[in-house]
């Protein structure tokens, strides 16, 4: 069982001429410190209280987790945040119970540090959890340094001449570390075209651009597949994406499909407001009669919005322009028709 730290602050004070600022940022470091740790075993015990909460749930029968979600709402707790502090106390007890962390070593961890060295490989968890068995206070920098050394030193996914040349202290781990996270979603082939434009050239600079080069392809095929747009016909997205890349315009045609997805998700929302504002309309019409004139002139007013053809106006940055827009549903037997005028 984890021992809560002692929230045990004594602040400068401010008012001191006599303490140099120097000294007085480090003693508020150290104080910021205590609450970090502090904050750290708390996060562990409510993940620990959420997860009774659950499993008492799947025990008595229930399974469907309604129990589980009223208990949240009535603490103001998000279903994403419960389940992210049930995953820390898990991994708390992962790498206390079963790992190499003494319990006593938890203390020497910030929040962040701590989160970072569940998420990390076995090794870099000994390496940190040896460093901190011996006393020493662990930041997130740390983590990510040396998870960034093991990467790099370790990925099958890089080439042997980045591997080894990240070893000799030739290529630092910071810039080759997120080359591995962007190959890691990348189709085979394109990773095998990749790795072998940094056999031929295994320099920093060519590093970087394979980076870039790879996160737009990642970030080109992800949007690309979610553009309803491209479901239609014959589109190969992956020559598109070779051609652009022969081009040198990658990410031109990464931002062009990203502004097309989020182009469809407006359009989808604005649809479904469309279609609710002018029920709503409807009704309200219906109910209202002659003795509600302001409530008439008020509906009438939105049906700019709420019919068929939509103006919007732009506002006084615009030079008041207002943009006109015409909705019209079509089955799916009508989308070989002409285009209306």
């Amino acid at each position: 069982m984890l021992e809560p730290p002692i929230l045990d602050l004594e602040l400068p004070d401010p008012q001191r001429d006599d303490i140099s600022t120097m000294e007085f940022l480090a003693r508020l470091e150290e104080a910021w410190g205590v609450c970090d740790r502090f904050d750290l075993q708390t996060e562990i015990w409510r993940g620990r209280i959420l997860r009774a909460v659950r499993d008492r749930e799947v025990r008595g029968g229930e399974g469907r987790g309604t129990g589980f979600l009223q208990w949240l709402r009535e603490r103001e707790i998000s279903k994403t945040r419960a389940y992210g502090l049930i995953q820390l106390a898990e991994s708390a007890e992962s790498l206390v119970g079963e790992g190499p962390l003494e319990q006593s070593s938890v203390n020497n961890f910030s929040k962040r540090a701590f989160l970072e060295t569940a998420q990390a490989d076995p090794e870099v968890q000994l390496m940190i959890s040896e460093a901190a068995n011996e006393g020493q206070q662990i930041t997130r920098k740390q983590v990510r340094r040396l998870s960034d050394e093991f990467t790099a030193a370790t990925s099958p996914l890089l080439p042997e001449e980045i591997r080894q040349r990240t070893q000799e202290n030739l290529l630092p781990p910071r810039a080759v570390a997120p080359l591995v996270k962007e190959l890691a979603k990348l189709p085979e082939a394109q990773q095998n075209d990749l790795r072998q434009a940094l056999r031929d050239e295994p320099e920093l600079d060519r590093v970087r651009d394979v980076t870039s080069t790879a996160r737009w392809l990642s970030k080109a095929a992800e949007a690309g597949a979610a553009v309803r747009a491209f479901q239609q016909g014959e589109l190969q997205l992956d020559k598109a994406l070779q051609e652009a890349q022969r081009l040198d315009a990658l990410g031109l045609l990464a931002d062009a499909v990203g502004q097309a997805q989020q182009l469809e998700s407006a359009v989808l929302k604005l649809h479904t407001s469309w279609r609710r504002l002018g029920g709503l309309q409807e009704r309200l019409w219906v109910e209202s009669g002659s003795s509600t004139p302001h409530l008439r002139a008020m509906l009438t007013v939105l049906q700019s919005l709420s019919g068929s053809t939509l103006r919007v106006s732009l506002g006084e940055l615009a030079g008041g322009k207002r943009v006109r827009l015409q909705l019209v549903e079509e089955s799916p037997d009508q989308l070989d028709a002409p285009p209306l005028p």
